[in-house]
């Protein structure tokens, strides 16, 4: 038979161990001479994208659509192609200059295209 273990509710709960507690007192706020937090490559906007999500000729599958790339060269379309997977979770394409990307992963594509300094677009259904 098993021996019950009796657990004492008169003790102090065990302190927390936080390595990140010594920055509160530093002052970490920027100033003047700090360089800006923005991306300098892409300071100025890369243009309108659209967003599409589709089901149609694809035996009843989404696939969200990424296009109207302007002055986008084909082998930044692969490689921003391979993060949206990534970062999705899922497989894709580019076709005809504009990318697929496998299910209805339309926000998370939106955060992506912002940060590369593109302007997404929903449009259509």
């Amino acid at each position: 038979m098993k021996k019950k273990v009796r657990i004492p509710i008169n003790v102090e709960p065990p302190r927390l161990h936080r390595p990140f507690a010594v920055l509160k007192d530093l002052n970490l706020s920027p100033t003047s001479d700090a360089p800006p937090l923005t991306n300098p490559i892409h300071e100025t906007s890369r243009g309108r994208v659209d967003i599409l999500r589709q089901t149609a000729h694809r035996g009843g599958k989404t696939v969200t659509v990424i296009a109207n790339f302007t002055d986008v060269r084909p082998a930044e379309k692969e490689q921003l192609a391979r993060k949206l997977q990534k970062a999705c979770g899922t497989g894709g394409t580019v076709k005809e200059g504009r990318i697929e990307i496998q299910g209805d992963k339309r926000d998370a594509i939106a955060r992506i295209l912002t940060a590369e300094g593109f302007r997404p677009v929903f449009a259509g259904g």
